[in-house]
């Protein structure tokens, strides 16, 4: 969507194919025409302990330079139906959470939004599901990548339809390791707490993962593709962690978030604008013709994190630094050129005895300092391993 003064442009599209029992159908969406940034609604009623969480935000124009737009300010509940109602407090950047709900199973749930601007959404009422366990998460090595995959059966035969969403961790490190560090006076070895050569960077799902086994004798998901990571890719560079999440879905959730892949998959992001009609199960009860974006499902949440580290990998791969670096050497002068450095230049290391040093060597700030792209604090999931 763009802004108030410019109406939504409806998108062409000559033709989507859609591989369905090997046949190929065409798929010719309506546009969406407002005036208004659309709410997106995304979450899962999780019955269990486990927390809630609603996550509000607006779609965007395919252009903008944001690609979120966070919904603040609304008030979110669930509601079952016998008239309980049970708050999901904001916890900023819309997200609405609640840690446990704990729900009864033989209920039906909706969640009901009123957003900052006095318009109030409601999903329909949906039966919880029990997601099964997942088997494992585990990972290919191809000719040039990475294919991690996810598998998973459900004893049953009931669930059939999965969706899965992930957050990726990895360990890098910098070109260059800064040693020395400027005190204004003097240089001094950085101590343990100022090194910036290591660092972990974070990332989720930026697309959507659909599974389904209702075309087989038995509910058995076997390696489905979850991402492809490159060989040249500093996730892999010296470990990486996937935090893997299951949902078991209805047939009615599958279509929805199957709609939304084909979409999403044009524009690059589930969060950018939609150029044409997804069906949700949402509703604006203020205004009928309010369009919404969002399937709320009802489901427990089954989860399982692993590590890959570089020792399981080719060693023929190596990681594309994003950044064209060199190291100086600088020798004379060292009160001007090192000590009172730009903040663009780090010393890296000392030339001769580093008792009465030469000279040292220096590079740029990009080529040293790992945080300029991700945290030298390690997750806590890290600490233990």
């Amino acid at each position: 969507m763009t802004g108030k003064n410019i109406a939504f442009v409806t998108c062409l599209w000559l033709a989507v194919t859609l591989m369905v029992c090997g046949c190929q159908k065409l798929y010719n969406p309506k546009a969406i025409k407002s005036t208004e940034h659309v709410l997106v609604v995304e979450g899962v009623i999780d019955p269990s302990a486990d927390s809630t969480i609603i996550k509000l935000s607006r779609t965007v124009q395919i252009n903008a330079q944001t690609t979120v737009a966070p919904e603040l300010g609304a008030v979110v509940n669930v509601e079952d139906d016998q008239n309980g109602v049970y708050p999901l407090p904001e916890m900023g950047n819309g997200t609405y959470a609640f840690p446990g709900l704990n729900l009864d199973l033989s209920h039906k749930y909706r969640v009901r939004i009123r957003t900052n601007d006095g318009k109030e959404y409601v999903s329909d009422l949906v039966q919880p599901k029990i997601t099964p366990l997942i088997d494992s998460v585990g990972f290919n090595i191809l000719q040039d990548s990475l294919q991690v995959y996810v598998s998973a059966h459900d004893a049953t035969d009931k669930t059939r339809y999965y969706r899965w969403s992930f957050d990726e961790t990895w360990l890098f490190h910098a070109f260059a390791a800064s040693e020395y560090i400027s005190t204004g006076y003097s240089l001094v070895e950085r101590s343990i707490d100022q090194q910036i050569f290591f660092c972990y960077a974070s990332s989720f799902s930026p697309t959507i993962v659909l599974g389904t086994t209702d075309k087989l004798a038995h509910d058995v998901v076997y390696q489905s593709p979850l991402t492809l990571i490159k060989g040249s890719s500093e996730k892999v560079e010296r470990e990486y962690s996937v935090l893997v999440r299951q949902y078991a879905l209805t047939p009615e959730a599958m279509s929805y978030w199957g709609n939304l892949k084909r979409n999403s998959d044009q524009l690059g992001s589930i969060f950018a604008v939609q150029p044409s009609e997804v069906s949700g199960n949402i509703h604006c009860v203020t205004t009928a013709a309010t369009p919404v974006i969002g399937y709320v499902s009802a489901s427990t949440v089954t989860t399982k994190r692993v590590f890959i580290g570089n020792s399981s990998l080719p060693r023929a791969w190596q990681p594309t630094y994003p950044y064209a670096c060199h190291i100086d050497s600088v020798k004379k002068n060292i009160q001007e050129q090192l000590i009172n450095l730009p903040v663009s230049e780090y010393t890296v290391t000392y030339i001769g005895s580093s008792f009465a040093p030469k000279g040292y060597t220096a590079t740029t700030r990009d080529c040293a300092d790992c945080t300029l792209r991700g945290t030298t604090v390690q997750p806590s999931f890290w600490i233990y391993r």
